[in-house]
């Protein structure tokens, strides 16, 4: 038995988890997830029914109840520790990754040392807190976003021994899953709305060393979803596993950026140079979280990262 299985089988007998740390002694944190070939093949809703408590005994005077065995996809479902047993990504796929993923297709051009210059920044902010949940927006459509929030995320992927994962939170015109060659379902919303676990949604590109959470179906109030909490139920859950999570999230002209806004870590804004006007930034800056502000990114500029905002560099 290697040092790993060692420690979680201790962890499993005293109650005390804890996470290995390379740069010191181990501490105490929140479990560590199993990989899949020592995971249950447990489900999200297997999880949800075992913490179920059992009905209580129904009146002949009491009103109908409605059957919620299917629920409709306009109310999402919150299930208790729904999350609690998490099973790593099971679907590995080989995927044709679109010519503008520079971070991956050339690893060696200046497209892909601005995303890494980027990636340096970032870790530099990080003096004060962790940034691992990073959202990326923009200010309208067009300015790059998608694009920036893929490359990065690439980027941060080439780091050793990082696991990273990117999440499609533009419900309205999701963009990742055609530029990775994905299908477009099950995705996030699926999950969040009980039709798909979280183990089926998330796949593998184990060639590039990513995660991938696609958008998944479409869905008609995208920002209450966003906003709910499922939702944060899910990004606490999947930071134990990830040490980077890039959300990719609608232009700020709608409210879904707003609602992802206040659980994460830090927020790029992608601004495209000559073309995004300087009210309609203000607007965007105007409407997000602006002590979650790490920076804007200046797309096709050869500027990648502008001075930050809310935190000293």
């Amino acid at each position: 038995m290697n040092r790993i299985q060692q420690i979680l089988s201790k962890a499993e007998k005293d109650g005390t988890a804890r996470r290995l740390n390379t740069d010191g002694p181990m501490v105490e944190e929140r479990p560590p997830l199993i990989g899949p070939r020592e995971m249950p093949r447990r489900t999200v809703r297997d999880a949800a029914r075992d913490v179920r408590q059992p009905a209580a005994p129904v009146r002949d005077d009491a009103p109908p109840v409605r059957d919620r065995t299917r629920p409709p996809i306009e109310q999402p479902i919150i299930e208790p520790v729904a999350y609690a047993d998490m099973p790593a990504a099971e679907n590995a796929v080989e995927v044709v990754l679109h010519p503008l993923l520079i971070a991956a297709r050339n690893p060696l051009s200046p497209a892909a040392e601005h995303y890494r210059s980027l990636r340096s920044r970032i870790a530099q902010l990080e003096r004060d807190q962790p940034v691992r949940v990073i959202q990326v927006t923009s200010p309208g459509k067009g300015d790059g976003k998608t694009l920036t929030a893929l490359n990065l995320a690439l980027t941060m992927a080439q780091e050793f021994q990082r696991r990273v994962l990117v999440i499609d939170a533009d419900l309205r015109h999701p963009r990742v899953h055609a530029l990775l060659g994905l299908e477009a379902s099950p995705g996030l919303a699926d999950v969040l709305t009980g039709h798909a676990s979280l183990a089926d949604a998330l796949v593998e590109l184990p060639g590039q060393h990513l995660t991938v959470l696609r958008a998944g179906r479409a869905y008609d109030r995208p920002a209450e979803m966003l906003g709910s909490a499922p939702m944060r139920r899910l990004i606490d859950t999947l930071r134990t596993p990830f040490d980077r999570i890039v959300i990719d999230s609608a232009p700020a002209v709608v409210a879904d950026p707003v609602a992802i806004a206040p659980i994460v870590d830090g927020l790029l804004l992608v601004v495209r140079a000559g073309v995004t006007t300087r009210p309609a930034i203000a607007r965007a800056l105007g409407s997000l979280a602006s002590s979650r502000l790490l920076g804007l990114v200046f797309n096709e500029s050869g500027a990648p990262l502008e001075a930050p905002y809310g935190r000293s560099a």
